[in-house]
């Protein structure tokens, strides 16, 4: 069959309230952009005649503003899920105004083929090629892609011509069996392939190729700081420690890292770092520092999900493909965070808390334990299953008024069992083969800002002689002063003994 070329209003005429709608993408690499604008403007008119408009979106994370951002300000959002980070989006969330869902993001894809969520009306896909046969080459992220693909009634392209046919041969795209006929995933190296170069699709579901030229909205990192950097170096010389210790073999392990200013200036100091030999990663998001690495020679090759990189540094990578072809791979997310391929493969994973309590809890997602910041997205499917989890954090944030070390977090993504090491700028604990009052005295001494040690060794003293020091009444002292006050600082104890 031959490509039928349309505008992206036409493709949004396909769209229709209350379809559910699965889109490319992780973060903003790879996410469809002129296609949800339509969308969008479809849905402000239809609401000004007075008729209903929302639409199901299944995303592989978060997105840029054309998806996510514009289709929150039409109003066109039923539900929401695995990720989001849209400061529209987010207000519509944190009001009710909109469903949303947090998921581990290895879950998605087989939670919908196996019909946990509804059906998927509309696949919403953006290529850097596409062929008559179906044969379609995805751009900088893949997410939920072949899952989307396949079980979608409808298919819409975006053509984008921002980036190069070339990128035909840098993913892996492979899609499991269900139970009972799932088999191994296929990886038993960082750079194994499993699967296909490209998406193979029926093209009779094409229904049409939207040309654009739009570049991926992936904003900057903000430069390392003081307090970034000291995170980073503590990272990096525990890591060389344990290499010293016999524990992390001599060659290393493969490096899993979150997305962020924190996970840039971490990666930078193992890079940095003359005792952390050259490394592979496995992991979802293939960010600027990773570039730079590879550059160095620091890292000889990393397998993700998306490569978000800040504009500048995609048209480098974009003038040098022959250079970076052989080095990083992009898969979908099904793969990327697969729990067992993280643990054949024996990942060391670093990710960033929130907050953080004394006995090793962390919280990924809710400020004071009800509004929703992002998501938990990844680092759940990776932290279960390393070799051993790292998780760090500023020790303070609002310029000291808040500690992100508190008796117990106001909300748990992941508990005291997953846990390994946790690291600040203060420095490292580590949690391993530690009780609940070992792992109290370690983080107070360690990782605890100065200005709050004190508060918290009184807080251990409430309730003395129990296997885990926790005095309910006081839990949630510093949170409660915090929302009354401002300030952690100035929290009493005897305020809340019952």
């Amino acid at each position: 069959m031959s490509l039928r070329f349309i505008t992206a209003e036409e493709a949004a005429s396909y769209v229709n309230h209350g379809d559910n709608v699965g889109f490319s993408g992780f973060t903003p690499a790879g996410a469809p952009k002129a296609i949800p604008t339509a969308i969008a403007e479809r849905a402000k008119a239809e609401h000004a005649k007075g008729n209903p408009f929302k639409i199901g979106m299944f995303t592989g994370a978060s997105t840029g503003d054309s998806l996510d951002g514009a289709l929150a300000r039409a109003e066109a959002i039923a539900f929401r899920t695995p990720y989001q980070s849209n400061k529209d989006l987010k207000s519509l969330v944190n009001a009710g105004d909109t469903v949303y869902f947090d998921m581990h993001l290895s879950q998605l894809a087989q939670e919908l083929r196996y019909g946990f969520l509804g059906k998927i009306n509309v696949a919403v896909i953006e290529a850097s090629d596409i062929t008559e046969q179906g044969e379609i080459v995805p751009t900088t992220g893949v997410g939920i892609l072949p899952t989307i693909a396949r079980l979608a009634d409808k298919i819409l392209i975006e053509l984008n011509h921002k980036h190069p046919k070339a990128l035909r041969g840098m993913h892996d795209i492979y899609e499991p069996l269900d139970p009972p006929y799932r088999r191994e995933i296929p990886v038993f190296s960082v750079s194994d392939r499993c699967g296909s170069e490209v998406l193979k699709v029926d093209p009779s579901k094409i229904i049409g190729v939207v040309e654009t030229d739009r570049p991926d909205e992936v904003g900057g990192f903000a430069p390392v700081d003081a307090v970034t950097a000291k995170i980073g170096e503590n990272v990096a010389n525990f890591l060389a420690g344990q290499i010293k210790a016999g524990i992390v073999p001599k060659e290393f392990l493969p490096i899993q890292s979150g997305v962020g200013n924190i996970a840039n200036a971490v990666l930078g100091s193992l890079g940095a770092n003359p005792d952390i030999p050259a490394f592979k990663m496995y992991t979802e998001v293939i960010q600027d520092a990773v570039i730079g690495l590879m550059k160095d020679g620091n890292v000889t090759f990393a397998s993700g999900c998306s490569l978000t990189i800040s504009p500048s540094v995609l048209e480098e990578v974009y003038a040098d493909l022959n250079f970076f072809r052989d080095k990083f791979i992009l898969r979908p997310q099904e793969i990327s965070n697969n729990p067992e391929v993280v643990r054949r493969l024996g990942l060391i994973t670093i990710n960033t808390a929130l907050e953080a309590d004394i006995f090793g809890n962390v919280n990924s997602t809710h400020v004071l334990g009800k509004q929703m910041m992002n998501g938990i997205g990844g680092s759940g499917d990776f932290t279960r299953n390393s070799f051993f989890s790292i998780f760090t954090c500023p020790s303070v944030a609002k310029g000291g008024k808040i500690s992100a070390i508190v008796p117990m977090v106001s909300h748990i993504d992941h508990n005291e069992h997953s846990v390994n090491v946790l690291i600040t700028e203060q420095g490292i604990a580590d949690l391993r083969g530690k009780s609940p009052v070992q792992r109290a005295q370690i983080i107070i001494e360690n990782c605890v800002h100065p200005e709050y040690k004190q508060l918290l060794w009184d807080y251990v003293k409430l309730s003395n002689k129990v296997y885990t020091p926790q005095t309910l009444s006081a839990s949630f002292g510093m949170h409660i002063n915090f929302a009354e006050t401002g300030d952690m600082r100035t929290t009493n104890w005897g305020n809340f003994i019952r």
